[in-house]
């Protein structure tokens, strides 16, 4: 008899059996029938005497019952107990997981034969882990501090699983290569739709006979051909100026990686002919419903137009948009029939709506101020009363000393309200105007462009990835010198009975226009000059805007001091810092920006200034070669290509310059 056995016949009963419930049942039912069995022999001594054998016999078949239950329950625990203990060594040893044990001085004290797999033939046990193989030691050193969590690391060309339990010293690695081939090929393949525009296509073409167009039809499908080739893209030409592509995620990658050089390389080669073509791309993937990845590649292609062309906009359906390109000023592609379009449009929002409101950005210049009083008597040529919406906490001093002159026009006055009495005013058939800006988030009251639900944008800056939900009208064209210029070309098509523009406001009009362009020196177009000519016609005082714009002594000599930090960065770029916690005014740090540009070897110019809100700001400004607004975007940033400004919360001046120059170094790298 082994000695398993005798330990199952010495058992004791199972404690469940042992219950006082069930014991106490057992032993008050067993009474009770014997209790019943002597009273019946009272009465039938014959019936009661073979009940009596009954009981005997039941209680002995219990007895022997239960014994079994207890030799088969003892065993089955013995049994189940062995096999356990059996298969954690099994498993320690055989499980496909590697398993080593460690010191505090990270010298290897056991490891499972699996683990061994991976170590080679050599012997380990005593020997550091770094010894053994240092980049097996590196990955556990830089895991050890996070005990238990579970992390996918790069060792001996695999990829493994890993849980370091720094407390016991115990490594646990998990081979997942074959997984994370799956995966890595699943995310390759995920589909990417892309849409392709050639922005000036009828300009181009329309001064072309048929061979010459022929030709440049030939060159660009040639071009995009071989670009699609190399990087096993499917192309599709669907219209003259427009092709749609199909490619994998790991296709796109390696066109990221390029900068999308397609774009570039088609506007050189086209500009050397002198007939310049530029490219506009809209790229989206990371979803499996194609229907909703073309939908995001058309709204990212409007992106990419709406920054004014040149340019490629990446974006998945949920993620941050990535830009490429929009190195070169956009071409004026605006025509008197989209003026009148535009202006057409937007006389009818104005008589379907009950309440009109314009609001420029935050701390608004010139020229939001000058386009605010172009839209308010917009709204009074078609019978309406417009309300412009002003904090007189964001004015600057220029835009001050406006309002002392709009105060004599009382009809412009009492139309300026606080965002506190617009937001009483506003139903659900109010209209806002939003002029100079197009991000909710710098509005006057952002608060405002939320709660009302028809919203216009009237705006000259390049088109961010922020913009209001489903605007009824959108207006922006990059290439204008201002917010002011679009806007007085809208008062041709208005009608001609209703009052016209006054003194003071064609004055603010040309007076931010006059701001935007640096007396006109700077983003200026025949269209520009137009503007300008119609707001002189009309009563603008040049010899007021001149007043308006004066700066005082203090300023000059502010102006002064920041130019004296000036030190040239990279190529052609000239930074200027102002002191740490002394405050500058925006203007001032503009306009030291604007200065810097007329020096020798300056192409761009960048002033970091404290702002009165406690923000870090930097004024950006450039000639046109070097895209700024690419450089304020990666900043948090914004605005046109030669001008562009950003503000950084909880940094310092230095700390400022470092990040700028940082952006400054990305940009140069990625242009190169």
């Amino acid at each position: 008899m082994g000695k398993d056995e005798k330990k199952v016949q010495n058992a004791k009963i199972p404690l469940f059996l042992k219950e006082p419930k069930i014991l106490y049942t057992v032993l008050i039912t067993g009474f009770s029938l014997f209790v019943l069995i002597i009273a019946t022999c009272f009465i039938n001594l014959l019936f009661g005497l073979i009940l009596l054998f009954l009981y005997v016999v039941l209680i002995g078949t219990i007895y022997l019952s239960v014994q079994k239950i207890e030799e088969g329950t003892t065993a089955y625990i013995s049994d189940l107990s062995y096999r356990i203990k059996r298969g954690e060594q099994d498993a320690l040893i055989e499980m496909p997981i590697g398993i080593m044990l460690y010191n505090e001085q990270f010298e290897l004290q056991w490891n499972n034969p699996y683990m061994q797999k991976y170590l080679g033939n050599q012997l380990v046990l005593g020997k550091k882990i770094s010894d053994i193989d240092p980049e097996l030691g590196e990955v556990i050193k830089n895991n050890s501090k996070e005990s238990s969590e579970i992390k996918t690391v790069s060792w001996n060309g695999k990829k493994f699983q890993i849980i370091v339990q720094e407390e016991i010293r115990v490594v646990y690695l998990m081979d997942i290569t074959y997984y994370a081939n799956i995966a890595e090929v699943y995310q390759e393949q995920q589909i990417v739709i892309g849409n392709i525009f050639i922005d000036n296509y009828d300009e181009i073409t329309q001064s072309m006979n048929d061979r010459k167009t022929s030709n440049l039809n030939s060159y660009v499908t040639t071009q995009l051909t071989s670009w699609a080739k190399e990087y096993q893209v499917y192309l599709k030409r669907v219209a003259e100026d427009r092709f749609i592509c199909l490619m994998y995620a790991k296709s796109l990658e390696k066109i990221e990686n390029s900068k999308f050089s397609i774009v570039d390389k088609i506007r050189e080669r086209t500009s050397k002919q002198n007939f310049p073509l530029t490219l506009s791309i809209g790229i989206a993937y990371g979803d499996p419903d194609l229907s909703q990845l073309a939908n995001v590649a058309q709204s990212n292609l409007d992106l990419a137009l709406g920054r004014g062309g040149d340019q490629v906009v990446v974006k998945s359906v949920d993620g941050e948009a990535r830009f490429y390109g929009g190195k070169t000023n956009p071409m004026e592609k605006r025509t008197r029939v989209r003026s009148r379009m535009i202006s057409q449009a937007l006389q009818e929002l104005i008589k379907q709506s009950d309440e009109i409101f314009v609001m420029g950005h935050r701390y608004p210049d010139m020229d939001a101020i000058g386009s605010c009083l172009g839209i308010r008597r917009i709204a009074e040529m078609n019978g309406k009363k417009a309300s412009i919406i002003l904090k007189e906490d964001q004015l600057k001093n220029d835009v001050s000393r406006m309002m002392v002159e709009i105060e004599k026009d009382h009809g412009i006055h009492d139309a300026i309200i606080t965002p506190e009495q617009a937001s009483t005013m506003i139903t659900a058939d109010s209209l806002l105007i939003m002029v100079d800006f197009h991000k909710p988030s710098i509005a006057v009251a952002p608060e405002i462009v939320e709660q009302t639900k028809k919203i216009v944008i009237i705006d000259h800056h390049r088109r961010g990835e922020e913009f209001p939900k489903n605007p009824v009208l959108v207006y922006i064209e990059p290439y204008a010198s201002s917010a002011a210029e679009l806007i007085t070309e809208l008062f041709e098509y208005q009608p001609s009975d209703g009052a016209p523009i006054n003194k003071i406001e064609a004055t603010a009009m040309l007076a931010g226009m006059t701001v935007d362009t640096n007396s006109f020196s700077l983003r200026t177009g025949s269209r520009t000059f137009d503007a300008a000519s119609y707001l002189r016609s009309v009563g603008a005082d040049s010899v007021l805007i001149q007043r308006l714009l004066k700066e005082n002594v203090d300023t000059y000599l502010l102006r002064s001091h920041l130019i004296e930090t000036l030190t040239l960065y990279s190529d052609h770029m000239a930074i200027a810092c102002g002191e740490e916690e002394k405050i500058y005014d925006s203007v001032v740090a503009a306009q030291t920006a604007d200065t810097m540009l007329s020096m020798a070897a300056v192409e761009a110019s960048f002033v970091i200034t404290c702002r009165s809100d406690g923000k870090i700001g930097i004024s950006a400004r450039s000639l046109g070669e070097i895209n700024v607004q690419v450089i304020m975007e990666k900043l948090g940033g914004g605005g046109h290509l030669s001008n562009a400004a950003t503000q950084l919360e909880n940094v310092t001046i230095e700390e400022a310059k470092k990040q700028l120059e940082k952006a400054i170094d990305e940009y140069v790298e990625g242009k190169s």
